[in-house]
């Protein structure tokens, strides 16, 4: 769309009767407004007029002046700032914003080029479909007033990511797919109609006008399929053309104007064959390919969208007196203390400190059972507070939530496709360019050996032919796979990865907060004389609640329901807790700190794992403490191994607790103290041998090793440079996430195989016996629009079967408050 005849030649609406002029490479355009005439003329400055050759559509009418600057306004509100930009690792941030105005693939590749061009902003991905664009850019160098700023310049409002963007984007599109399908299955059903009664003899009795009649009725129930609902497939091959490039919409197109333009002069001269119902079910069988595959889309970002709406819009602030505010979610900041009714959202996340509740995550983590949260437990954006109210100590708001991160992640995964994809369309482009010589030579053939024969013929083969099927095949897989693991709180941040996971040979597994919960837990005690086990536990317990230690917090979970009052309790950093209960004095921690007697104090006694509860006579208990293996972590190893591959642990822990893990888990290949280096050093022989191995990490210690590996694993509850570096993001913090992802990742490549083959198969079946003129035009018709639909559901298959052991989480009794 070069231009638009009488209309604006920026935006399309009507004219003034003297209207300004924008000068676009060197020719002057009558635009409807000055707003207009800046844009276009801006976009010309930056060396983009292609735009307006590349374009579908006009471009939206900009934002006036004022709104522009209420726009930037807003967005230099820290309050609103601090909710939109997310700070990198490498100290630039990250900014994602729905964009209104989008119209065609020509704005995506305005607004990159656009707002990419102002210095200091790095990258603009911008996702079409969902009408969202992320940016990266240096802090230093642009604010994000200025980024909103050059959106407005260019035509288009950027809006902050809330639930009435979310919707709006997909909800338009959807009902437009849906009105487009709904015209060529009427159209298509009635143009069967009308010529099954011509085809089977039904009229024959009749006089020839009333077998006419029937003809312009097909005629007119084609007209809108064609008219409207064809205009996807005609605009897809118009813009591929303008961009000297094929793909599968230009046979398509090309196919559709033929039947329906052969069809039209046949019945415009009173002879020969017509195609209508041929034209309409080619259209609304493609349009169902279609639909289906939007419909995948579209859940394939429904955990990310629902993630994003999940935060709420307003919050209770608590006040130092005990009184509470109403206050914008956006507003508050880390160190506001916020009330959380039973049934309401967290607004940010932050750390309980009010008593013992239940907090749905099933949002974050796909698990539907509540899960018991004490005083000191951290609590997510999102979550729900169950059956009592909470107070909680917001530490993170805003685009540093967890919550915020995911939402960050997903968008950099939808805004890359992955190589398979991009082999596909190249795969589907090759392909039609061969089907468009075969329907010429067709043509010339049948045009020498019988012409009446040739305008059916070449229909025929440009119909019959596939490439749908080639460039659907690996879309619809992966996007099909995406979706099921979105839905199994997995996240796939590199959609490449996917492959690189099926084709891995070995998984490097960090010990802590991987295969090891990140807190602890007391594994036995062993008692002095003359003291029973509960009573020194409870004593034990006493003594660490004091403390918040995660050493004394594991000894305070073992017995949560003690009773008894601890006196002039004092805490000696990287030592112990000494107090007074009744009028005993005790002291815990290690046996340096504990013991008063010195030739007792020497820890090797104990064991490194050992904490001490004494007195002044002695030893009262000796607790011992350990990681507690993860639910899952057995499971997940054994299902690994299972699959084929080598599973290995790496850790900087102590050898003993290394080889007891390794052993417990089964596991041949680890090693114990082992710097980040030294993980990498590892990793690096590992594949100098060939070997594709996958790493899983949480902390940030793990971040190199995450990058380097071929498949970069990281736990949601991890480190945020831990996430950054990795490929795929475990939401559920459960080691059999990864092993259910890795089959599902070898039955997507399995199934675009499939999908690969049969299209071959039925392109060389179909297309010689179309040139040859054993297929009409509407079994072409019927045949072409199966097989993408073959396509299509067989993909849809994918994850039908269940993961691997789902993880039960166990809830604890309910605390009164």
């Amino acid at each position: 769309m070069s231009g638009n005849g009488d209309g604006c030649w920026h935006c399309g609406e009507a004219l003034p009767r003297d209207p300004p002029l924008a000068h676009v490479a060197g020719e002057a355009h009558p635009v409807c407004c000055p707003g207009c005439r800046a844009a276009a003329e801006w976009i010309a400055a930056l060396g983009l007029a292609d735009y307006y050759r590349l374009r579908e559509h006009a471009a939206a009418r900009p934002p006036d002046v004022d709104e522009t600057a209420r726009a930037a306004q807003a967005f230099s509100r820290p309050e609103l700032a601090r909710h939109l930009v997310h700070d990198r690792p490498d100290g630039s941030a990250e900014t994602l914003v729905v964009v209104e105005g989008l119209r065609c693939a020509a704005c995506s590749w305005l607004i990159e080029h656009g707002v990419g061009a102002l210095p200091g902003v790095g990258q603009v991905a911008v996702n079409g479909s969902a009408r969202r664009a992320r940016i990266t850019f240096d802090p230093a160098r642009v604010a994000l007033p200025a980024i909103v700023d050059a959106f407005a310049r260019l035509g288009y409002r950027a809006l902050p990511l809330d639930a009435a963007a979310l919707d709006d984007a997909r909800g338009r599109e959807a009902r437009t797919a849906m009105k487009r399908l709904a015209v060529a299955g009427f159209g298509a059903m009635q143009a069967m109609m009308y010529a099954s009664a011509l085809y089977f003899g039904a009229l024959d009795d009749l006089d020839p006008v009333a077998r006419e009649l029937f003809r312009w009725l097909g005629f007119a129930v084609a007209t809108p399929v064609v008219v409207y609902a064809g205009v996807p497939f005609f605009a897809g091959a118009w813009r591929l053309l303008r961009a000297r490039r094929l793909g599968m919409d230009v046979p398509v197109a090309l196919a559709i104007i033929l039947i329906y333009a052969g069809s039209v002069v046949e019945v415009l001269r009173g002879t020969g064959e017509v195609y209508f119902e041929s034209v309409s079910m080619f259209v609304f069988f493609l349009l169902i390919g279609r639909y289906l595959e939007m419909r995948a889309r579209h859940r394939a970002g429904d955990l990310t969208d629902a993630l994003a709406r999940s935060v709420p819009q307003v919050a209770l602030r608590l006040a130092a007196d005990g009184s509470t505010t109403r206050v914008g979610a956006f507003e508050l900041a880390p160190g506001d203390r916020v009330l959380v009714s039973a049934g309401m959202l967290v607004p940010a996340d932050g750390v309980l400190e009010s008593a013992a509740c239940r907090v749905d995550e099933s949002l974050l983590t796909g698990e539907s059972t509540p899960v018991g949260k004490r005083t000191g437990d951290a609590l997510c954006a999102g979550s729900s507070v169950v059956d009592a109210a909470a107070v909680v100590r917001v530490e993170r708001t805003g685009a540093d939530t967890v919550i915020s991160s995911i939402v960050a992640l997903a968008a950099r995964a939808a805004s890359e496709r992955p190589r398979i994809a991009q082999a596909g369309e190249r795969a589907a482009a090759r392909f039609v360019a061969r089907v468009l010589t075969l329907a010429a030579l067709t043509a010339l053939g049948w045009l020498v050996i019988d012409p009446s024969h040739a305008f059916t013929a070449t229909v025929a083969v440009l119909v019959v032919s596939c490439p749908c099927a080639f460039a659907l095949a690996a879309p619809a897989a992966v996007t099909r796979a995406l979706s099921v693991l979105a839905a199994r709180g997995v996240l796939v941040v590199r959609p490449d990865a996917l492959e690189a996971l099926a084709g891995a040979t070995h998984v490097m597994f960090d010990k802590t907060g991987t295969l090891t919960e990140p807190w602890l837990e007391v594994d036995r005690v062993e008692t002095g004389a003359g003291i029973a086990r509960d009573e020194a536990l409870a004593l034990a317990a006493a003594l660490a609640r004091t403390s918040t230690h995660p050493v004394a917090r594991a000894i305070a979970t073992a017995l949560p329901a003690t009773t008894l009052a601890v006196l002039d309790a004092t805490s000696e950093a990287g030592a112990g807790i000494t107090g007074r209960v009744g009028e005993r004095e005790l002291r815990l921690g290690h046996a340096g700190f504990a013991l008063r007697d010195p030739a007792a104090r020497d820890a090797t006694t104990y064991g490194d794992d050992a904490v001490v509860l004494a007195d002044a006579r002695g030893v009262v208990a000796v607790l011992h403490v350990r990681e507690r293996i993860r639910e899952g972590a057995r499971a997940a190893v054994t299902s690994l191994r299972s699959a084929g591959l080598e599973v290995m642990l790496v850790s900087g822990d102590t050898t003993t607790k290394v080889a007891a893990l390794a052993g417990a888990l089964g596991i041949e290949a680890w090693r114990a103290r082992v710097d980040p280096a030294g993980k990498l050093a590892w990793l690096d022989a590992l594949r100098g041998e060939g070997a594709r191995v996958v790493a899983v990490g949480d902390g940030i210690n793990d971040a190199p090793i995450l990058a380097g590996a071929d498949v970069g694993v990281a736990m949601a509850s991890g480190a945020a440079i831990a996430q950054t570096a990795s490929d795929i993001v475990l939401a559920r913090d459960d080691p059999r996430a990864l092993a259910s992802t890795h089959a599902l990742a070898k039955r997507t490549l399995a199934t675009l195989l499939v999908n690969q083959r049969w299209a071959l198969v039925y392109n060389l079946t179909a297309v010689p016996l179309a040139a040859l003129g054993f297929v009409p035009p509407w079994l072409a018709a019927l045949g072409m629009s199966a097989s993408s639909l073959v396509v299509v559901l067989n993909a849809l298959r994918l994850g039908r079967e269940p993961p691997i052991a789902p993880p039960v989480v166990p809830v604890p009794a309910q605390a009164t408050p």
